[in-house]
């Protein structure tokens, strides 16, 4: 199976109140020269961080964590992966949006050096209920 479509097998797995991208999205960015993953695999992908930098800043895309496989560290793993790519791509600074109910993220992004810097409104749909708020965090590599 091919790494855009294992990332896809794995983001359906992992976002199950949103929808989830597929695999021709994950096709199309890692075309990209901006965009780059990260993976925490042993016989098959157990989770991923996609990201892109651009100038100087860098955006984590998405963070997926096959759901068997969860607080094992291997979120916390391809964040590491993901930062260390993105600083030595230039980035001086991360970005990151989450929705306001993730709070396994949302700690993890916190235990990582992020803060809060923003809310969008009614950004996440959800299959069923209200729209949920992305909280926009940031980290900065350079002090």
């Amino acid at each position: 199976m091919k790494i855009h479509q294992q990332l896809a097998t794995i983001h359906a797995r992992a976002f199950t109140t949103a929808r989830p991208w597929k695999a021709e999205e994950f096709k199309v960015l890692l075309k990209s020269p901006h965009c780059f993953v990260s993976v925490d695999s042993h016989e098959t992908i157990s989770a991923f961080a996609l990201g892109r930098v651009i100038a100087d800043e860098a955006e984590l895309l998405t963070l997926a964590t096959d759901p068997a496989l969860r607080r094992r560290g291997h979120a916390r793993k391809c964040l590491y992966q993901f930062e260390k790519a993105a600083k030595n791509a230039g980035a001086a600074t991360a970005f990151l949006e989450v929705a306001e109910d993730n709070t396994a993220a949302i700690t993890l992004y916190q235990n990582a050096g992020y803060h809060i810097v923003a809310r969008r409104t009614a950004y996440y749909n959800r299959k069923q209920g209200a729209a949920i708020d992305a909280l926009v965090m940031r980290r900065n590599f350079v002090e």
